[in-house]
């Protein structure tokens, strides 16, 4: 158990260090890339919750999945949102009659 909690420890570091090494323009497609590795998040939830014997087991595999589909559906409504910011806006034309 202590090594488990060592690597995570660890692991909490080096992800700290690396995200606030990634400069802001790569920050929308890396956004997108871990939300699509993050569907894998929901499959295991659905084993989890399918492949129990134990009610408790099925139902905290039921809250897995449950919180994995928000995860996933939050990150890309993000992603989205990132993405609009860099849409070019239409410009009025000048004389107010439409072309």
């Amino acid at each position: 158990m202590l090594t488990y909690l060592t690597y995570f420890v660890l692991s909490m570091f080096v992800g700290r260090e690396v995200i606030s090494k990634v400069p802001p323009t790569l920050h929308t497609p890396l956004m997108s890339g871990s939300n699509a590795i993050s569907g894998i998040t929901i499959v295991g939830a659905l084993v989890a919750a399918g492949m129990t014997e134990g009610p408790w087991a099925r139902w905290l595999g039921v809250a897995a999945l449950i919180a994995a589909t928000i995860n996933v559906v939050g990150g890309f409504l993000v992603t989205d949102r990132m993405l609009q910011m860099f849409k070019k806006k239409p410009t009025a034309r000048l004389g107010g009659t439409p072309h």
